[in-house]
């Protein structure tokens, strides 16, 4: 759990407990921080150089968030996955994706086409284990443009706050074989459909892009059984 000073170094003239829980949600999404780790107080006060006050802020807002849980006077937790908050999660960003993609499909397919394939060409050159994290940041950015054309932001910070789960669990889909390959496929089938003007096509595409994780969850869960929970 020893975190790097220089990589992630307070702005002290900031408040830190908003600062420390990014970098903690960020290592347990990313998986830096599996499930079940236990997080010690004492040693996070240690690594940041602050008081107990704002650990202890950071890890409230982590247990909120469904991603740490806290037994007082005893432990705070990684939590595992909650595969059931995954698959509503996932419902919640289909319902608004699909729909999202029909109408820029329908009325700015040139435009939304070349802002993802912006993204896309990006993408395409961190296909490789060691830039995960990267390419994660872009396919975020990828699904962002959908929701910035269609005026809708408000609605992509409830699907990232609301999909912490999904999100742990695409974080163990992604080194599987042809994973991300794979992604890189279905993202071209979206910008080619968009760019065609076809609102069929692409809401197909998009579909079986997003099904990709959860279609699948059943081998992640056999796979990393201490990780998840049913």
């Amino acid at each position: 759990m020893k975190l790097n000073p220089k990589e992630f170094a307070l702005d002290r003239s900031r408040q830190v407990a908003p600062q420390i829980l990014e970098i903690l949600r960020s290592r347990i999404l990313s998986m830096s921080l599996p499930p079940t780790t236990v997080l010690s107080r004492i040693s996070l006060q240690s690594e940041f150089n602050v008081s107990q006050t704002p650990v202890r802020d950071a890890l409230i807002r982590l247990e909120e968030e469904g991603l740490v849980e806290v037994y007082p006077q005893y432990a705070t937790v990684v939590s595992r996955i909650d595969v059931r908050n995954a698959i509503e999660a996932h419902f919640l960003r289909l319902s608004i994706e699909l729909e999202a993609v029909r109408r820029l499909t329908l009325e700015s397919p040139d435009e939304t086409a070349a802002a993802l394939e912006t993204v896309l060409s990006r993408q395409k050159h961190v296909v490789s284990p060691e830039t995960y994290d990267l390419f994660d940041t872009l396919d975020k950015d990828f699904h962002r443009v959908l929701y910035e054309g269609a005026d809708i932001l408000g609605l992509w910070a409830t699907v990232r706050r609301q999909g912490v789960h999904i999100d742990r669990l695409r974080m163990l889909n992604l080194p599987m074989p042809g994973k991300l390959e794979q992604i890189i496929v279905d993202h071209q089938a979206v910008v080619d459909a968009v760019r065609l003007g076809d609102p069929e096509a692409a809401v197909a595409a998009l579909r079986q892009h997003l099904s990709g994780t959860l279609s699948i969850i059943d081998l992640i869960c056999e796979q990393y059984p201490d990780y998840v929970s049913r």
